[in-house]
């Protein structure tokens, strides 16, 4: 009888992470079905285009998400250049400040 298989679970990394996460509650502000695969480009174009959908926006929660994307958003465009701690940093801000607008929009 031989053991069973081990699964090595796949290594995912934090920019990943954060796509697999946000994706699905990004694409709803934009109107958009959540994509089945994205990059790390498709996701920076999609936080680009929620913040846009926010951008003329009335509502004083509506603006500060829109401001709160667009922090995001060059977080995570720095965040692809960098690399160790400084990649993690800028990517828990980014979560941070994608969080915080998704939940206002709610």
């Amino acid at each position: 009888m031989t053991a069973p298989a081990h699964r090595t679970p796949a290594k995912v990394d934090a920019f990943s992470a954060l796509t697999i996460c946000l994706t699905a509650d990004l694409a709803a502000i934009v109107g958009e079905e959540p994509p089945v695969v994205i990059t790390e480009n498709g996701f920076i174009n999609l936080v680009e285009r929620a913040m846009y959908a926010l951008v003329g926006a009335n509502r004083d929660h509506l603006q500060r998400a829109c401001e709160e994307l667009e922090y995001a958003l060059g977080d995570l465009t720095d965040a692809r250049t960098l690399t160790g701690a400084d990649r993690h940093d800028r990517l828990a801000r980014a979560r941070t400040h994608l969080r915080y607008a998704i939940e206002t929009t709610r």
